[in-house]
């Protein structure tokens, strides 16, 4: 007979919770030259918020949803993360999340601090927030992330490149912040299992992807994009549709 030591009922893992409900913004600004879908208008923020908040949902950093579901609370929150750091964040979404008392989480570029989003081939160029402008949002109780050093698909990066995108970049972000990073954010949401091992190594204590497929756990969080056609009943939609096809994530309660 098996020992109690050995039982499958002690030894069994804990059951992965539901899936958190993470939005994904940009810019926050003039959509009117937008070929990549990337930027909403403040007023429309103001009115994605406003149906969070009539619905007995708050937006919060992911940090702090996290740390709600690990103590088994956080159900009526909702993580909303903005990626790239753009300097619209400062005049055009800061204070719309102070207005509904909402948090984010800010994914930011360290190495590219002050410049623009070069990777966009496209365009229009848009400006990124300088260290002052990320230490302002810090002080305003947002949560610095990074989104890796300049903004490169992780999947195909060297073994050199990857430790800069992750370790580095973290490293330069605490330094610049004064403050604990714990979040990463994979640029264009690619990611594989090297990319993870090496964020996870990195010391982050989550990461945020948009879709992870098989990968799952605190390092692959799926994200629901939010764009300027997101209207209520689009956000109806995408909330509930959410929580029903994307499988439950292992680590989280």
């Amino acid at each position: 007979m098996p020992s109690s030591a050995e039982s499958p009922a002690l030894t069994r893992r804990p059951a992965p919770g539901p899936v958190p409900w993470i939005a994904m913004y940009h810019s926050v600004g003039d959509c009117s030259d937008d070929p990549y879908h990337v930027t909403v208008t403040p007023d429309r923020l103001e009115r994605q918020l406003r149906w969070l908040r009539r619905r007995g949902l708050r937006g919060v950093s992911v940090t702090e949803l996290l740390t709600a579901r690990a103590r088994g609370a956080g159900r009526d929150l909702v993580a909303l993360t903005f990626d790239d750091g753009y300097a619209d964040f400062l005049d055009n979404a800061l204070p719309v999340l102070a207005r509904w008392e909402c948090t984010a989480t800010l994914f930011v570029l360290p190495g590219r601090l002050g410049g623009d989003n070069a990777w966009d081939p496209l365009g229009p160029r848009k400006p990124l927030l300088t260290g002052d402008g990320i230490r302002r949002a810090a002080a305003a109780s947002i949560e610095i992330g990074s989104h890796g050093l300049t903004h490169v698909d992780l999947t195909r990066a060297d073994d050199s490149l990857l430790k800069a995108e992750t370790a580095e970049s973290r490293a330069a972000l605490e330094e610049l912040t004064g403050t604990p990073v714990t979040g990463f954010c994979y640029p264009y949401g690619t990611v594989d299992r090297r990319a993870v091992e090496a964020v996870r190594e990195a010391g982050y204590a989550y990461a945020c992807a948009i879709d992870p497929g098989e990968l799952t756990g605190p390092h692959v969080l799926p994200r629901v994009y939010v764009g300027q056609n997101d209207t209520a009943v689009r956000l109806f939609l995408k909330h509930r549709l959410h929580r029903l096809r994307r499988r439950p994530v292992e680590g989280l309660r």
